[in-house]
């Protein structure tokens, strides 16, 4: 018992994670670096003309970032746990300025694709460093909801993004769009140095890279927690990879009529995540995740009933039940999360990391399947056969790999133990 046990957050703790200030900076240091890779996305075919390559040449400096991103989860997230958030945050946005600066400067497109890598790796220190901070600051059942609220506000942000990067790009042209993403990350950076404290719970005895591992992938709770909300998030990549060729190629509907449609899904999971930050302080985090799932599970049977029927040749069919699933997606992304980062509190970080690392891998190769699916039909069925699938798989994450009648030890509990301990002592 001795060295496993987590300390509940004290009042100092208590009082910081009521303060604005630090809902801000948890917004900010998630969100540097998704709305930096939206920003430069209007200008992918500015980047091609200028450098005289191919569209799909510009195109890496978008897949190598997410790549990058992916690849600052896995390490990132220990570091946190070994050395604490503040050092791992500020030396990661710190690698962001400079790899932004060198954007600026880049006089070769493959420089450009190079320092945008290191800018996803330094950036994406604060998605999943946030994830650790809200359980350090945070107690169990309140984590789903905390990740929703950041979430929700981060993605409006982020949906302004593409437009405000166009705009930079047309009036002052695309390196100034580096110029406001170093800026930002800066600023970020400096309030992170000015208001953020260590949050870091203290490390187990026996803790360590190696040991957090191997309590976490031996936990079970944890590996089905890890698996449902990985399994949620490639929803979202399969339909975004698919919804393209359904609604354009399929469909004979215009490029910008499929950005409106797609819209509805953005503002359905961001419903989703302010439905989460409003019943999750009456209900257990596992019941949110059950009512997530059956909205999910729900909105994908009848999408591939519209299929099945031929309905879904019209978008509003299509979006207004894909509407459904991302409701219930964003609750039970945000709850099995809190889920899993909570089975071991001192090594959130690594959950956090391997966890998001997981998100970002597997939804390259979905965003891909999602695409061949869309483009090799001639109906929406195979791809919302998909995402019925990957519903069903998820849904049988919590049945079959999280227990049932798993014991959660509340917060006071592990105070009393603790107590009792040193007494004992």
């Amino acid at each position: 018992m001795h060295g496993m046990i987590s300390r509940p957050p004290d009042a100092a703790t208590k009082d910081i994670a009521s303060s604005r200030v630090m809902l801000l900076l948890l917004v900010c240091m998630t969100g540097v670096a998704p709305i930096s890779l939206y920003m430069l996305v209007p200008a992918l075919p500015v980047l091609a003309t200028n450098f005289g390559s191919d569209i799909s040449i510009a195109q890496m400096t978008v897949s190598l970032y997410m790549v990058g991103i992916a690849c600052s989860q896995l390490i990132m997230g220990p570091l946190s746990d070994k050395f604490g958030r503040r050092p791992v945050l500020l030396a990661g946005l710190a690698l962001m300025v400079a790899a932004s600066i060198g954007c600026v400067f880049a006089g070769s497109l493959p420089q450009l694709i190079a320092a945008r890598f290191f800018q996803a790796l330094g950036g994406a220190t604060g998605m999943v460093v946030s994830r650790a901070i809200i359980r350090d600051l945070y107690e169990r059942e309140r984590v789903g909801a905390m990740i929703s609220l950041v979430i929700a506000v981060m993605m409006i942000a982020q949906m302004l993004s593409p437009l405000t990067g166009g705009l930079i790009e047309t009036a002052f042209g695309w390196r100034a769009i580096f110029y406001a993403i170093t800026a930002g990350s800066l600023a970020v950076a400096i309030g992170i140095a000015l208001a953020l404290p260590e949050t870091r719970r203290d490390r187990a005895a026996g803790g360590g890279f190696r040991g957090d591992v191997g309590s976490l992938i031996r936990n079970r709770a944890f590996v089905g927690y890890v698996l449902c909300q990985v399994l949620a998030s490639q929803i979202i990549f399969t339909f975004a990879g698919g919804g393209p060729y359904v609604v354009v190629t399929q469909m004979g509907r215009t490029t910008v009529e499929y950005g409106a449609w797609f819209a509805t899904s953005s503002l359905a999971f961001l419903v989703g995540n302010l439905l989460c930050v409003r019943f999750a302080p009456r209900h257990s985090l596992e019941k949110l995740i059950w009512f997530g799932l059956a909205l999910q599970l729900g909105g994908s049977i009848l999408n591939l009933l519209w299929s099945l029927t031929g309905l879904n040749a019209a978008p509003h069919w299509l979006f207004g039940t894909q509407m459904i699933v991302m409701a219930g997606n964003a609750i039970v992304m945000a709850n099995s999360a809190a889920g899993a980062i909570s089975v071991r509190p001192e090594a959130a970080g690594t959950a956090s990391g391997a966890m998001g690392f997981l998100q970002q891998g597997l939804g390259a190769l979905m965003s891909q399947f999602g695409a061949y699916l869309g483009g090799h039909s001639t109906t929406a069925l195979p791809l919302t056969a998909a995402i019925l699938a990957i519903s069903l798989l998820c849904a049988c994450t919590m049945i079959f790999v999280v227990p049932r009648r798993e014991v959660v030890v509340s917060e006071a509990l592990i105070e009393q133990a603790e107590e009792e301990e040193t007494g004992m002592v």
